[in-house]
C-alpha cells in the first residue's frame, strides 16, 4: 500500500524495512516481551520480521511490524465477528489517525479461522504516523470498522526496529 501517503526518511526505519490469547496468536510467533501492552514478537514466516501485537475489548487483535520477505511494513488486524471477509479478496480502506485520512488496500485473510485484513504500506512515514497517534479508526465502504487506542504505540514501535537492527 502506498497511496496518498507523505514520504520523509527515518534512517532507523529505512534500515529496518531493508533489511496473546486468541486463536490468532496459535500462529508460530516467538514472545520476546511487553512493553506498554503490546507484545514484542518475531514472525519467522515473515523473514524473521519484528512485530507488536496488542488485543483490544472488542475482540480485535492488532498486529503492526514488517515483512521482510516483501520489505514492507504492515497493519493486520483480526476479529470473530468479521466472517463476511473474503480469503484473497482487496477492499479499498480509509485510515482515520486523529483526524489525518489515509486512503489504501486491505486483503482479506484468515488464520486459524480467524478473519482479517492485512494492510501493506512501504512508506516510513505512515508507520510513525501511527505510533504518534492516539486513536485509530479503519473504515471500509460500509463505514466504520474499528476503532483502537494506540497509546504505548511509539514504545512499541522503537522495539520493533531495535529487534529488527539485533536481527540484522
Amino acid at each position: 500500500m502506498t497511496p496518498n501517503l507523505p514520504r520523509r526518511s527515518s534512517t532507523a526505519l529505512a534500515i529496518a524495512l531493508a533489511v496473546a490469547s486468541t486463536a490468532v496468536c496459535a500462529q508460530d510467533l516467538e514472545y520476546l516481551g511487553e512493553v506498554e501492552g503490546w507484545d514484542v514478537m518475531v514472525d519467522p514466516s515473515l523473514g524473521y520480521g519484528c512485530l507488536i501485537q496488542a488485543e483490544y475489548n472488542d475482540g480485535s487483535v492488532v498486529r503492526i511490524g514488517f515483512d521482510r520477505n516483501e520489505g514492507a511494513g504492515y497493519v493486520t488486524a483480526f476479529n470473530d465477528a468479521w466472517g463476511d471477509i473474503e480469503e484473497g479478496e482487496v477492499y479499498p480502506i480509509l485510515f482515520d489517525l486523529d483526524g489525518a485520512e489515509y486512503e489504501g488496500e486491505a486483503t482479506g485473510i484468515y488464520l486459524a479461522g480467524v478473519p482479517g485484513a492485512d494492510i501493506y504500506f512501504d512508506n516510513p512515514e505512515f508507520l510513525w504516523d501511527i505510533a504518534a497517534k492516539y486513536t485509530m479508526t479503519l473504515y471500509n465502504a460500509y463505514g466504520e470498522v474499528m476503532a483502537i487506542d494506540l497509546s504505548g504505540t511509539m514504545v512499541g514501535l522503537e522495539a520493533v526496529i531495535e529487534c529488527q537492527k539485533e536481527l540484522g
